[in-house]
C-alpha cells in the first residue's frame, strides 16, 4: 500500500513536540523572568528607601543644629566659629582718633596696680542739667570712700551732647562711642528696639576693653556709690556681677542665682575675653532678648563650663537696687535705681536715697541716733509707676 505524503503528516490538532520552537519559548521564559526580578529590585529599594530615609533626616537635622544658631539652653556652635565671625574684640573697632583718645583716657583713669578702670554709659537724656548725669556724681562726692574713685570713672558717651555735657563736668574722662544709623539721644524705654541694641553695643565694647587688657568695673549710671564697692568683691574670680534679689540664694557660686546686669567686674584674660565673644555672639540665638536674659540663658552652656570661666554673685544686701522690698543702710555699697519706669520718677528716688544717705551719715557722726533706726524710704515713684505698668 502505497501512502501518499498527504495521507501521511500529521493531524492538525494533535500537538508534537517542535525543536524549532524550543528557542522561542525561552526567550519568553527569560523576559518573564528579568522583569520578575527588576519588580524584586524596586520593592526592594523602596523598602531601603522608607528604612533609610529616617535615619538621613535625623542625621541631617543634627548637623543643621551643630551649624546654625538655635533657640535652646544648649550651645550649638563652636567657640572658634564665634570668634572668625564676631571677633569684635580688636582696636580696628574704632576710628585711629577715636583709638588714640580712648587709650588716652584708658591710661590716665586706669588705677596703676591692677590696670582697672570703672565704666558707665550715657545719652542726651542722661546727661541733661540736674538728671541722672548729675545725680551720679553727687553720690561720689556723698558717698563713703568715693569721691577718690572718680578720677578712674570713664563715661561713654553715645551721641554728641551726651559728650559736650560730660566734657563740661567731668573731663578728661568721657569717650564719644560713634555709632552709624542708630540715634541713641533720647530716652529707651524698656526692650524697645533702640533699647535693645544699646544694651547690645555695651557688651561689644566692654568686650574690646577686656581684648585691650582692661579690667573694668561696670555701672550702670542710675546707681548710687554709697561707700567703696571693690572691698565688697571676690579675689581671684573672673566675672562677678550683682545678683537679683528675688532669686539669690545665698550661694555667690550658684549659677541658679540670676543677674542683675546694671554692676558687674570683670578681669581681663582669655576666659573672659572668649566669654564676652560668646555673649555677644549669642544674641543671635535669641533674637528680641536683651543681654541679661541672654546670660542668664548661655551661662549653663558646655561651652562656659568647658571654658572654666570663674564666675560669682554678689549679694544684694550689699549691692541694693529699687527691686528689693528693704534694704539694711548701715551694710550697702550700692543702690541701684532698677524697676522704675520714667526718667523724673528715677532721679527723684535716686535723690531720696541721697538725702536718707546724708541724713544716716550725719546721725551716725554725731553719735545722736537715741534707738532710732534709720534706713532708706521706699522708692514709691518708682514702684507706683511700675505698678501702672
Amino acid at each position: 500500500m502505497i501512502i501518499s505524503k498527504k495521507t501521511a503528516a500529521e493531524p492538525a490538532n494533535v500537538s508534537v513536540y517542535d525543536p524549532e520552537s524550543q528557542p522561542q519559548k525561552q526567550t519568553l521564559h527569560q523576559v518573564l523572568l528579568a522583569k520578575w526580578r527588576d519588580v524584586n529590585m524596586i520593592v526592594f529599594s523602596v523598602t531601603l528607601t522608607l528604612f533609610l530615609c529616617p535615619l538621613v533626616y535625623h542625621s541631617a537635622s543634627r548637623l543643621m543644629t551643630q551649624s546654625l544658631p538655635q533657640s535652646s539652653n544648649v550651645s550649638a556652635f563652636e567657640p572658634h566659629l564665634i570668634t572668625a565671625k564676631h571677633d569684635f574684640n580688636n582696636t580696628d573697632t574704632f576710628e585711629a582718633e577715636d583709638r588714640g583718645n580712648l587709650a588716652r583716657i584708658l591710661k590716665e583713669a586706669s588705677m596703676k596696680e591692677k590696670k582697672t578702670v570703672i565704666i558707665t554709659m550715657m545719652n542726651q537724656a542722661w546727661a541733661e542739667p540736674n538728671s541722672t548725669f548729675d545725680v551720679f556724681l553727687e553720690g561720689f562726692y556723698a558717698g563713703e570712700g568715693t569721691e577718690r574713685l572718680l578720677l578712674h570713672v570713664v563715661v561713654v558717651c553715645l551721641d554728641e551732647k551726651a559728650y559736650s555735657r560730660c566734657n563740661e563736668v567731668h573731663p578728661r574722662r568721657c569717650f564719644l562711642l560713634r555709632t552709624t544709623g542708630v540715634d541713641f539721644s533720647g530716652e529707651k524705654r524698656f526692650m524697645v528696639p533702640d533699647y535693645l541694641k544699646m544694651m547690645w553695643l555695651r557688651v561689644e565694647f566692654l568686650g574690646s576693653l577686656l581684648k585691650l587688657r582692661y579690667n573694668f568695673l561696670f555701672t550702670d549710671m542710675d546707681t548710687m556709690w554709697l561707700r567703696d564697692p571693690f572691698p565688697g568683691l571676690f579675689s581671684a574670680v573672673d566675672f562677678q556681677v550683682a545678683g537679683d534679689y528675688y532669686y539669690y540664694n545665698g550661694n555667690s557660686s550658684d549659677t541658679r542665682n540670676r543677674a542683675n546686669g546694671g554692676f558687674n567686674f570683670v578681669v581681663s584674660n582669655h576666659r573672659t575675653i572668649e566669654f564676652y565673644n560668646y555673649w555677644y555672639a549669642s544674641r543671635l540665638r535669641f533674637p528680641g532678648k536683651n543681654e541679661q536674659v541672654v546670660l542668664e540663658r548661655i551661662k549653663h552652656d558646655h561651652f562656659i563650663k568647658k571654658l572654666g570661666l570663674k564666675m560669682r554673685f554678689l549679694d544684694p544686701v550689699y549691692f541694693g537696687n529699687f527691686c528689693q522690698p528693704n534694704w539694711d543702710i548701715s551694710k550697702v555699697y550700692l543702690m541701684h535705681g532698677n524697676c522704675c519706669g520714667g526718667k523724673r520718677n528715677k532721679v527723684k528716688d535716686l535723690r531720696q536715697v541721697l538725702e536718707d544717705w546724708r541724713n544716716y551719715m550725719s546721725v551716725a557722726a554725731s553719735g545722736k541716733a537715741n534707738g532710732r533706726k534709720l534706713g532708706f524710704r521706699k522708692p514709691m515713684n518708682c514702684w507706683k509707676r511700675a505698678r501702672r505698668h
